[in-house]
């Protein structure tokens, strides 16, 4: 139902968002927000408000800064997210995640399924649960499918750590946290993680902390 000024509430709530300049406030872990689920898009922002929006989030990403962002993460209940890795690191590093750059990309009412019964296990972040890390298996390949910003289809399959990145933003989507689906004995603090765990693979961790990786 529209406001009386013409605007859907989502849209008042993006605007009252976007009054100030630069990155906007991420939403910690606790605010219901994060586990409320999202609307699926369907013009609740008018084209120029989303189009703001969009790069509301992607400066937001990037100053974080972070590979992902989803509209929950800054208080807004929409199926809409944001990913962009650059992907700066070491050979070893890339070859065993097979972490790729991704260029930017806008991900709009997406669902994944996973290709295949491949599973990888590394250590993973989120901007929403700052200073803290675990190790999540995930399929390693899903088909990710939704739409861009401008309606068009998408129907892609993504794997190694892109892979990744959208599973764990559409995840926010969904209400869930990567913690969710975490193996909770791996969780380490980023100081932890530069002192001890911040091999390519999380072998000696679960070794050390006592779980178990997928085969």
């Amino acid at each position: 139902m529209a406001s009386p000024s013409g605007r859907t509430p989502l849209a008042e709530v993006v605007e009252e968002l976007l009054a100030t300049d630069g990155p906007l406030p991420i939403v910690a872990a606790g605010d219901p927000v994060l586990r409320r689920g999202t609307e699926r898009y369907d013009g609740q922002l008018d084209s120029a408000l989303l189009a703001r929006f969009i790069e509301a989030l992607r400066v937001t990403m990037r100053a974080a800064p972070g590979v992902g962002l989803a509209a929950p993460q800054v208080g807004v209940p929409l199926r809409i997210a944001v990913i962009e890795d650059p992907a700066p690191v070491p050979e070893e590093v890339r070859l065993a995640r097979g972490r790729v750059p991704q260029p930017f990309r806008v991900l709009v009412n997406p669902s994944y399924e996973p290709v295949g019964t491949a599973r990888a296990a590394f250590f993973e972040g989120c901007l929403s649960v700052p200073d803290w890390q675990a190790v999540v298996a995930r399929p390693a390949a899903v088909r990710l499918t939704g739409e861009d910003e401008h309606g068009r289809a998408l129907d892609e399959v993504f794997t190694g750590w892109p892979a990744r990145i959208v599973q764990h933003e559409t995840d926010h989507l969904d209400g869930m946290l990567y913690l969710d689906r975490a193996e909770l004995r791996s969780l380490s603090s980023n100081q932890a993680m530069l002192e001890r765990w911040a091999a390519a693979t999380p072998e000696e961790a679960a070794k050390a902390l006592g779980f178990e990786l997928p085969d």
